[in-house]
C-alpha cells in the first residue's frame, strides 16, 4: 500500500467522520475488499507524518486512533 492519492483516498472513505482504531480501520478496508499489500500501521503512519491523516494512541481505545483533520470533532 502506497501513500498515492487513490490509497489516501481510500481510507479517507474508510474512516468518514469516525474515529478508528487500526484493527477497525483494518476490518473496514477488508469488509469493501481494499487489502494492504504491507503493514496498515506503517501506512498510517507514513500518512500521519506526511499530514495526509492524524492519529494519537487511545489509552481507552487500546490501540492507536486514526482520523482526518476536520472530522476528529465529529467521533468525539
Amino acid at each position: 500500500m502506497d501513500v498515492g492519492s487513490e490509497r489516501y483516498e481510500v481510507i479517507k472513505k474508510a474512516l468518514g467522520n469516525r474515529c478508528l482504531t487500526t484493527i477497525e480501520l483494518e476490518a473496514v478496508l477488508e469488509s469493501e475488499g481494499a487489502r494492504c499489500p504491507d503493514d496498515l500501521a506503517r501506512t498510517l503512519n507514513v500518512m500521519r507524518r506526511k499530514g495526509l491523516i492524524r492519529g494519537e494512541v487511545s489509552t481507552g481505545r487500546g490501540g492507536w486512533i486514526w482520523w482526518i483533520e476536520d472530522d476528529k470533532e465529529a467521533e468525539l
